[in-house]
């Protein structure tokens, strides 16, 4: 039995990010995981100030809030699964907010001066929407440049990307098709390969 971590930072209770994390919750459920959601848009985090103390004292300066908690929980987990709506081609600013302010939780630094991972090992996956219709979508890099934000801060940190979902043209569809749905649980499996 593995722990895995979901993170939805939709704001949108019933969206589709939250319809998949759903479904792919209850697949890893059904396989007897011990799973935990948290809806990053629900937390009380403070903006990272930049200061880069953390860095050498291993903890953040800022008064113990959310990010802090939430940290525990993704140090303690086997897995994550991250779900994002696309914000102008990126991340949502709440998960930019939390990875920014996880920094040393999420990576140390070499004597060297280069990144070393502190999650190597671990698997991920991540999902995405947006209203951009598909292909569009891909090609002009809207769920494609969330996915691809996303991935760039858990590669650094150690994950193993092994799967990705991505929406297009959510305004006109606001509920998964069994096809959809049937994705998401084949996706979610990989993280047990």
């Amino acid at each position: 039995m593995s722990k895995i971590l979901i993170l939805n930072t939709s704001p949108r209770k019933r969206g589709l990010i939250s319809q998949m994390l759903d479904v792919m919750a209850a697949e890893l459920r059904a396989e007897r995981h011990e799973v935990t959601v948290i809806d990053v848009c629900g937390l009380a985090v403070r903006p990272c100030i930049g200061c880069m103390s953390c860095r050498s004292s291993g903890r953040c300066v800022l008064p113990a809030d959310d990010a802090q908690r939430v940290l525990s929980f993704l140090q303690d987990s086997d897995a994550l699964i991250v779900g994002t709506p696309c914000y102008w081609g990126n991340m949502t600013g709440q998960l930019k907010v939390l990875f920014d302010r996880w920094v040393y939780g999420m990576m140390d630094e070499a004597p060297s001066g280069m990144p070393k991972p502190l999650h190597k090992g671990k698997r991920a996956v991540i999902v995405s929407t947006c209203t951009t219709v598909w292909p569009f979508n891909l090609l002009f890099r809207q769920s494609a440049g969330a996915v691809r934000a996303v991935s760039e801060v858990l590669r650094w940190s150690g994950f193993r990307i092994v799967g990705t979902v991505q929406k297009g043209g959510t305004r006109k569809r606001s509920v998964l098709t069994d096809a959809e749905k049937a994705r998401c649980r084949r996706v979610v499996r990989k993280l047990n390969k």
